[in-house]
């Protein structure tokens, strides 16, 4: 059975470009625009990691990586924030609050796929 790995990336052109090369790496894909119905997915679906926009609708994606840490179930997931915003501040908020990687768009599409790979695989970072 394929690993599942849930995006929340409230770009469509992103998501589906996310989408397309996990997909093609043997993951089972899920994609998500919005930040507020986030966490109940992420519940229903259990997936194996979770590529979580910085920026979204309705909820952060700092909002929801502080959500997943502080979920006795969920509290595990490996987690790769991705943004625009490439500041060291940003960066350190996302690690502090618990990410496990940390990638800004553009991204390098083996970049990505390496870091999800790693993170599914139980290697940090």
């Amino acid at each position: 059975m394929a690993q599942r790995v849930l995006i929340v990336e409230d770009e469509a052109n992103i998501a589906e470009s996310l989408s397309f090369l996990l997909e093609r790496d043997g993951f089972d894909v899920v994609t998500l625009s919005d930040g507020a119905s986030a966490m109940d997915k992420l519940n229903a679906l259990r997936p194996s990691a979770v590529v979580l926009d910085v920026m979204l609708p309705n909820r952060s994606g700092f909002d929801l990586l502080s959500d997943i840490r502080s979920s006795s179930d969920l509290a595990a997931l490996p987690v790769l924030m991705l943004t625009a915003k490439g500041q060291a501040r940003d960066r350190e908020r996302a690690m502090e609050l618990g990410a496990n990687a940390f990638v800004t768009k553009p991204f390098s599409n083996t970049d990505i796929v390496e870091k999800v790979r790693a993170l599914v695989a139980g290697d940090q970072g």
